[in-house]
């Protein structure tokens, strides 16, 4: 194999699969990125084994053929490098010269028959779906998801279809058992999608796709057995499901707030980050009590001393104290971009439920701890 392509071309592509090559793992191949040459294109793929990325990116091939190339390495060459074009050939005993007639470099490199074969599923409905719709709805859900590696049922975001008001939604939907986030978002031919009683997309693929989406345009995205396939221009993306089954969620929804109370978010945003610095591993809960038109936030760690704020808000109801995590309402008004938004309420044992007219289709649900 030997081709000339341009740097800025290369570099974008390869920059799309760091968070995705495997830098510490049994199998050195998938730290690699496949380099396949023919006709006026290369096609660069990368897998985990997992998630696999493929893009057909345009060439001057030289010579056809295929070779492994390490992924972070090549990464570092051209983010270093200046000149627009590089040449890659491939040399005897799988070793690479990449040069771009400034430096040279003579890589290592492993047989490109020992790469996972990259199979695209075939027969995949797909629908079109506005990438920042869908990159909304990935920053709406994908903080909530478990990091806690005994939360597999938890380990990603669920999908499914739903129906109400005679118009169909793909909903999003992620908990870790201490709070739950939750998105609909009306998306045409939804209908078409083969989602079953609901599928879940694993954090790294959800991450990934979000980074497909970021560059804006459109993605189509489908769903067939235990794979979720994307497509954007030349790319390619493939998720495998987690076969996990997702937990009841609708179960912990509160049917109707006993009451709401409405404030701007960047206020609480900001008194919530204050609440927060007072915080550690031991002491990391907000109290929050309601009462006389007060929203009074107090942060006590034995430690370290007590912090305050009271924000002003209308409400004359009976006294409602509570306890909450303070980042976990940071996680949520972060992600949302209603001006004004609302807090909603049934007792100091139920969770705390935080919706924006800016934020249609949105729910973020927060149980309250022991203080």
């Amino acid at each position: 194999m030997e081709i000339k392509i341009e740097r800025n071309e290369l570099l974008k592509s390869v920059s799309r699969v760091q968070s995705i090559i495997e830098r510490k793992s049994s199998m050195p191949v998938l730290s690699t990125i496949l380099f396949d040459a023919s006709g006026p294109n290369v096609r660069l793929s990368a897998t985990d084994l997992e998630l696999g990325f493929q893009e057909t990116i345009p060439a001057d091939v030289i010579q056809e053929g295929s070779i492994t190339i390490s992924g972070r390495k090549l990464f570092e060459i051209l983010k270093e490098g200046s000149s627009k074009t590089f040449l890659i050939k491939k040399k005897d005993n799988n070793w690479v010269y990449i040069s771009d007639e400034i430096a040279r470099f003579d890589l290592a490199c492993i047989a490109a028959d020992e790469f996972p074969a990259f199979i695209e599923p075939e027969g995949v409905a797909t629908v079109q779906i506005d990438a920042d719709t869908l990159s909304d709805m990935i920053n709406k859900t994908i903080y909530a998801v478990t990091i806690e590696e005994a939360g597999f049922k938890l380990s990603g975001v669920f999908n499914q279809k739903v129906s109400y008001g005679g118009k169909s939604f793909l909903r999003m939907v992620a908990t870790d058992g201490h709070r739950l986030s939750m998105i609909d978002k009306p998306i045409s031919n939804v209908d078409l999608l083969d989602l079953g009683k609901g599928v879940m997309i694993p954090k790294k693929g959800m991450s990934e796709l979000n980074r497909l989406a970021s560059e804006g345009g459109t993605i189509e995205i489908g769903f067939k057995h235990k794979d979720c396939v994307a497509k954007k221009d030349n790319a390619l993306l493939v998720m495998r499901l987690l076969e996990a089954k997702f937990p009841d969620y609708q179960a912990i929804l509160p049917k109707e707030g006993a009451f709401s109370v409405f404030l701007r978010r960047s206020l609480l945003l900001e008194a919530m980050r204050k609440m927060l610095i007072l915080s550690n591993e031991r002491y990391r809960a907000v109290k929050i009590t309601l009462e006389n038109d007060v929203l009074d936030l107090v942060s006590t760690n034995p430690d370290l001393g007590e912090a305050q704020e009271q924000i002003q808000i209308k409400y004359t109801g009976e006294r409602i104290e509570a306890g909450f995590n303070p980042k976990y309402f940071i996680d949520v008004l972060q992600a949302m971009q209603s001006e004004n938004i609302s807090m909603e309420f049934t007792d100091n044992s139920k969770p705390c439920v935080l919706k924006g007219d800016g934020d249609i289709g949105f729910t973020g649900l927060i149980m309250p701890m022991r203080v």
